[in-house]
């Protein structure tokens, strides 16, 4: 059985191996003063490596919208969207369907959601070992992988309303 564009690929969170976000905030080419970036990506530790991992992070950003180097998505114009960010006591959670996570983000990056409303969030297919929580990582280092051209047409691009639980 193939399958036609508009069949939904079964997603399996499992086959995801381990899911990192990552905060930061700077100058973006279409945009004057700070933009609040959030980067969601894959380790490639999921039980089919490398490619497994990207495959079932491709079947979830299709399964929910996303579309993988597609169009920037303005979720700020789509209340009913099934991606959300919620931003509280210095942390960010990115809610969609099947999963949800989280990551501290830094007082500028605070500042920046605050000014705008929205953060510019990227979903990575491709994996990023070298980007484990808890390593420390040098500004190059973020540079080069974000910044990658290959990884940014391979990913999903969206805005996203900063909600709070106050709001």
């Amino acid at each position: 059985m193939t399958s036609t564009p508009t069949e939904k690929r079964p997603f399996h969170p499992a086959e995801l191996g381990t899911l990192a976000v990552m905060a930061w905030s700077g100058e973006h080419p279409d945009e004057q003063g700070d933009v609040a970036f959030l980067l969601a990506y894959p380790l490639g530790d999921g039980p089919g490596g490398a490619e497994g991992s990207s495959a079932a992070v491709r079947a979830l950003l299709e399964n929910t919208g996303l579309p993988v180097g597609g169009p920037v998505v303005d979720a700020t114009t789509r209340p009913s969207f099934p991606v959300s960010l919620l931003v509280e006591a210095g942390q960010a959670v990115v809610n969609m369907p099947h999963l949800n996570a989280q990551c501290l983000v830094p007082p500028e990056w605070l500042a920046a959601v605050r000014d705008r409303g929205h953060a510019y969030f990227l979903f990575a297919t491709r994996p990023w070992p070298q980007g484990a929580p808890g390593v420390q990582m040098s500004q190059e280092t973020l540079s080069a992988f974000a910044g990658d051209l290959d990884m940014l047409a391979g990913a999903a691009h969206c805005l996203l309303p900063a909600r709070s639980l106050r709001s």
